[in-house]
């Protein structure tokens, strides 16, 4: 399985903040947006990343992520010239993806709960063996800004609507989908909507049309932050600060991540902790190995 991570857009509710800087890259408390999506690539077992970004910002995430390999991960770089929708990143990463089943999620979305890494690994094994496609629905209280789900009463998807003035549900697709092999050649038939773009919501209807969607619905004890503006980016942080203040970890620390995972060793994660000089993250680092040693 490949992920993609799509962080292109213009950013503009945002600014003057994203002038200097991607939209991605500002800080979501004590780390980088980018982390948060990363995390979940990680937790899933997802190594083979593809960032796309548009042209004036791919050095610095490459100055902020490098190759994927302090985290384990193997990641690649595209552009996205235009903000031209996001089915568009399976035609950017076609040569990426290959003959493999993907996974996309938006650089700007945050998820946290318990089981989420295991929901992930199901849909995986969903797409790779059974051919189907997964989306991540999330309940909210404003389903009209959203692309909605609806379902039968078995609970399987009925309806896809991308901000319908009548939703169906309140159940709203989340920004992290994941897809079997033949999403590139299905992209490649969606044609550009009314605001001329390549809508995912299109390219999740073939799949549904053809019985090959199912949808993980993420209930009480799980959320989903976008930080698409001022407000939605504070909420995110004071979320993040709670969290962390409150249980003494840190959420989407991918070096601690990926030691937990297997996919780098103890001297890795203290060269990530001495390059990142005396701060609270590299302190955590050395932490996380303290509690490992102890273990045993």
């Amino acid at each position: 399985m490949k992920g993609i991570v799509l962080a292109g857009g213009t950013g503009t509710r945002l600014r003057p903040s994203t002038i200097p800087v991607r939209k991605q890259l500002l800080p979501v408390y004590d780390k980088p947006m980018i982390y948060y999506p990363l995390s979940v690539y990680l937790q899933a077992g997802i190594r083979d990343i593809l960032m796309i970004t548009n042209p004036h910002e791919i050095e610095l995430f490459k100055k902020v992520l490098g190759d994927g390999s302090r985290f384990g991960a193997q990641i690649e770089y595209e552009v996205q010239p235009k903000p031209n929708g996001l089915a568009e990143a399976f035609k950017i990463g076609e040569a990426f993806i290959g003959d493999s089943p993907c996974a996309l999620i938006l650089g700007d979305n945050i998820f946290y709960g318990q089981g989420l890494s295991e929901m992930c690994v199901s849909a995986i094994a969903a797409a790779e063996v059974e051919q189907m496609a997964t989306v991540f629905a999330y309940q909210v209280a404003d389903p009209e800004r959203y692309g909605v789900v609806s379902f039968d009463q078995a609970g399987k998807a009925k309806t896809l609507e991308e901000k319908p003035q009548k939703p169906e549900s309140n159940w709203a697709v989340t920004g992290l989908y994941i897809f079997d092999k033949r999403v590139c050649a299905l992209a490649k038939t969606l044609t550009a909507s009314a605001r001329g773009e390549l809508e995912i919501t299109d390219l999740i209807r073939l799949y549904l049309k053809t019985g090959n969607l199912q949808t993980k619905r993420l209930g009480r004890g799980f959320a989903w932050l976008d930080t698409g503006t001022f407000d939605s980016l504070h909420e995110a942080a004071s979320f993040v600060r709670t969290v962390e203040i409150r249980q003494g970890i840190k959420i989407a620390c991918l070096e601690e991540i990926a030691f937990a995972m297997g996919y780098i060793n103890e001297a890795q994660v203290e060269q990530a902790a001495a390059d990142l000089g005396k701060n609270d993250y590299s302190s955590y680092l050395h932490k996380v190995l303290k509690a490992a040693r102890r273990e045993h």
